[in-house]
């Protein structure tokens, strides 16, 4: 579990165009990191198509958006065309970064037991230090709790 006002962990991961994201680059902005399990999901797509409908917005307060899935980068340039995401989808294919955020997890599906991402989000702030962390994520309406939680730490 990561620790709210200190430093995120280092990090590199590829973006839809397989350019690498590092938490040096990034640093200077104020950041949304969400962690959903599956491009092309219903959850996921409502997510990310939550997100774009209100970018302008993030981007306004100089808040960039970043995805973060263990889908590949194929995956996310189909998802991004499909839905017309606005925002970086990073490629966590061997979920790295998913374990050092601590959202990969042991999860239980109708009594199945497998590893997977706990859909989850992090407010950083722009020396890279954790604001604010959402675990468990329910869809509906969180980006507009993001956005509040920004507009109060901005």
């Amino acid at each position: 579990m990561l620790e709210i006002g200190k430093k995120i962990p280092s990090f590199k991961v590829p973006n839809q165009d397989n350019e690498f994201i590092t938490d040096k680059k990034i640093k200077g902005k104020w950041k949304v990191i969400y962690f959903y399990p599956r491009d092309n999901t219903p959850g996921c797509t409502t997510e990310a198509c939550d997100f774009t409908d209100n970018i302008e917005k993030f981007n306004s307060l100089n808040c960039k958006v970043f995805g973060v899935s263990n889908d590949s980068i194929e995956s996310h340039q189909k998802f991004i065309t499909k839905k017309n995401i606005q925002f970086d989808l990073l490629a966590d294919t061997e979920n790295k970064m998913c374990e050092i955020f601590g959202v990969w997890q042991e999860k239980n599906n109708y009594g199945k037991k497998y590893m997977g991402i706990v859909r989850s989000t992090f407010l950083v702030d722009a020396d890279n230090c954790l604001v604010y962390q959402w675990q468990k994520v329910k869809v509906a309406d969180h980006v507009q709790q993001v956005m509040e939680i920004l507009k109060k730490n901005i």
